[in-house]
């Protein structure tokens, strides 16, 4: 069966390459994008089947067609708190909030039950690729993996792993972290499914031995796995880790082998030039987490640093240390960051004084280049973009059907910038009418064909 979405089409083809077709299409068949563009008739023209075989879907004039977001960097367990201890910083919210969250887990019912509404939220949302964090437990890891595939979301999931520095109830032996990993990988092997992937995670140098980050890194080089951590997030946290390794947080990661192509490590607020170097050299990625470093104390990314210095970045949500499961809200704040990077950079502020480094030539980011982020910087960061994270015709159609007059229709025309930029500033899950992950409806419907 082939589908053709007739109207507004949107994505991007890099950081910089923003494409869109007022009155474009996107032909679908069996779950891959088979042709895109703006001339539909000459498309037509070189296709052999009757055109009478395909099913016609029209966009009407305030919605349009994008690909589905990536949330590179989510707790799926802390949904559980969502909202709760945003005054703390870092260490002491772990210790206070997230670690006795995490260890409810072993609670099967509880783990299915937070697990199915975290997913269903993202997909509300528009989520159509996530790279969860799950918890030490791993019979309710599995049941994370298990629901993300029949709810049809794709999905990356990490059997969280940490042997040291971690209350004596939320903690496990390197045998027992390295045996879980290694079980984790071969039940999700058995699934059979293109959809949920392993990923290999500790959760961060902190809590993990050299030893046991020895052996997560040989085995994801035995399996070719993804990689997932944290990165320089809290000027504490750094602190701790370079005492305890002596050497830079890149450095206590790249000694086990752990930065490589496949991995993505979030926050990365505090990155050293050299470690930043490093990253660019392994080509390990970077997700943005603007929510979380404001909520909890963190600091602001500079991601016009990293993205010039030749690193990948995407966003995440990080629930929740981020307080939504959106990624729409997170490109929001990801240019609110931006912005405040750029008044720090150039203005005097009162009360404040001047800039102490003033950086006149500063760029902020505009909001195309965070839709990017967004969607393909996503895929990217997180090996996956051969997959997802635009239209290019042979991926698979992972997409948001978005509607801007859902709450009120605008007062007058809108051009596709337009669209994009309403969408984007004063939009929320309600304007997503449906969601495609690899041609399945997985929210809403596929309107109605003419």
């Amino acid at each position: 069966m082939r589908t053709v979405y007739r109207g507004t089409i949107l994505h991007t083809k890099s950081f910089d390459e923003f494409e869109s077709f007022e009155q474009g299409f996107v032909a679908v068949q069996d779950g891959k994008i088979i042709g895109v563009g703006n001339d539909y008739e000459n498309w037509l023209s070189t296709q052999s089947d009757d055109p009478k075989s395909l099913t016609e879907v029209r966009l009407s004039e305030f919605q349009f067609l994008c690909p589905g977001f990536c949330d590179g960097h989510i707790h799926a367990p802390q949904y559980a708190q969502i909202g709760l201890g945003m005054s703390v910083p870092l260490l002491d919210w772990l210790n206070t909030y997230t670690f006795p969250t995490e260890a409810k887990y072993v609670d099967q019912e509880f783990a299915l039950r937070i697990y199915r509404s975290v997913v269903e939220a993202t997909l509300r949302c528009g989520t159509t690729l996530a790279s969860y964090f799950a918890t030490n437990d791993l019979p309710s890891t599995l049941i994370l993996a298990q629901e993300a595939l029949r709810q049809g979301q794709r999905a990356l999931i990490g059997k969280v792993c940490s042997n040291c520095n971690s209350p004596d109830y939320y903690v496990e032996t390197t045998e027992e972290a390295v045996k879980g990993t290694e079980t984790f990988v071969e039940e999700l092997q058995k699934l059979k499914s293109s959809l949920v992937l392993p990923t290999i995670t500790p959760r961060f140098a902190l809590s993990c031995s050299k030893k046991l980050l020895r052996k997560l890194g040989d085995i994801a080089k035995k399996y070719d796995l993804h990689i997932q951590s944290h990165i320089s997030e809290n000027l504490q946290e750094i602190q701790v880790v370079n005492d305890i390794f002596k050497t830079s947080y890149a450095g206590a990661y790249d000694e086990a082998g752990l930065l490589t192509k496949k991995t993505v490590m979030a926050h990365g607020v505090h990155l050293e030039d050299e470690e930043i170097a490093l990253l660019k050299e392994r080509g390990t990625s970077i997700i943005h987490c603007p929510a979380s470093n404001t909520n909890l104390n963190s600091g602001l990314c500079d991601v016009q640093r990293l993205i010039k210095a030749g690193v990948t970045v995407g966003l995440g949500t990080d629930v929740s240390g981020g307080n939504s499961v959106s990624i729409l809200h997170a490109l929001a704040r990801a240019l609110d960051v931006s912005k405040h990077i750029d008044v720090f950079n150039r203005q005097d502020i009162r009360g404040t004084g001047p800039a102490k480094s003033p950086k006149e030539n500063y760029q902020q980011l505009t909001y195309k280049q965070a839709f990017y982020l967004a969607t393909l910087g996503g895929a990217k960061a997180l090996s996956l973009d051969h997959v997802t994270g635009n239209f290019a015709v042979g991926k698979e159609f992972d997409a948001l059907l978005v509607d801007v007059s859902v709450l009120e229709k605008p007062h007058r025309s809108l051009t596709v910038d337009e669209l994009l930029e309403k969408f984007i500033y004063t939009g929320d899950d309600r304007n997503i009418k449906s969601v495609f992950v690899a041609g399945r409806i997985v929210k809403g419907s596929k309107c109605q064909p003419e």
